[in-house]
């Protein structure tokens, strides 16, 4: 997508999980990789990572990790963000909004409640998943948009899930990812006349450090790694007619299959239906 120079990436909710394989899998492929996310060194969490460990992690693997904390619920914090890019970089070639809220205050008194009806849920629960994956990707995407404009190319990944079209956790989860599926398919039409591709995308079941704490709930022998969904982003910021799929909702273990992507341990996992997500 950018010649001989090296893509310019921002991933939003880069500390751990799927924001962190994503950063690694852009590193796989050399670019330079701005790593958001609150958790730094120092930061207690309840489960491990910060952006300077992912940051670092991107430079082993071959690109440039560079680590901005930045709260995606402040819109201020998120100007300086970008502001930074445009004044280090020049440009924005590929956004992926990863961060994403919601899974604090799962449990109560020690019992899990991640589960229960939505009327038994802290209302905090839609405000966190709303303002912090939602509204964060429409700021973080407001803000890269022109640059990627006055290139006429560029990429925006809203990273989704299969709970946008059935019932999977919890009613917040499902109508935040319905509507990070509708950003995205909005955002397309909007941008498709200036060359920026906008897509959803659906990983399958990741081995996420959540998952892996409670792996023995979970059958793994469809998963996917972290990084799996990184080198599917690289794929598609690396090739020239990505515009056929903006618009749409992509299966990320389909789009590996097309593009001959494999996961770290060499497998390719089997892509999730509607049925069996």
């Amino acid at each position: 997508m950018t010649g001989r120079e090296p893509l310019t990436a921002v991933v939003t909710g880069a500390s751990r999980g799927v924001g962190r394989g994503i950063a690694e899998g852009l590193g796989e492929a050399g670019a330079v990789v701005y790593v958001t996310g609150r958790t730094v060194k120092g930061t207690e969490a309840d489960v491990p990572g910060t952006i300077d460990e992912t940051a670092a992690a991107v430079t082993a693997l071959g690109g440039d990790g560079i680590a901005v904390r930045c709260d995606h619920r402040d819109d201020t914090e998120v100007e300086a963000l970008f502001g930074r890019v445009a004044a280090e970089r020049g440009r924005v070639d590929l956004l992926v909004n990863s961060a994403w809220g919601g899974y604090e205050s799962l449990f109560r008194d020690g019992e899990y409640i991640g589960d229960r009806p939505f009327w038994e849920q802290p209302l905090s629960r839609w405000g966190d998943m709303m303002d912090t994956g939602v509204r964060a990707a429409y700021v973080s995407s407001s803000f890269s948009a022109p640059s990627m404009i006055r290139s006429s190319r560029g990429l925006i990944v809203h990273v989704s899930y299969w709970a946008a079209r059935k019932h999977i956790g919890t009613a917040a989860y499902g109508i935040a990812k319905a509507a990070t599926d509708k950003v995205a398919a909005d955002m397309a039409h909007e941008l498709r006349d200036h060359g920026v591709a906008v897509v959803s995308l659906y990983p399958g079941l990741v081995r996420t450090e959540r998952v892996m704490q409670a792996a023995e709930f979970f059958d793994l022998s469809n998963s996917e790694s972290p990084r799996f969904l990184g080198r599917v982003v690289a794929a598609l910021a690396g090739d020239p007619d990505v515009m056929r799929g903006t618009g749409q909702v992509l299966v990320a273990a389909e789009v590996a299959a097309e593009y001959g992507v494999e996961d770290v341990d060499g497998r390719r996992p089997r892509p999730l239906t509607l049925a069996d997500a």
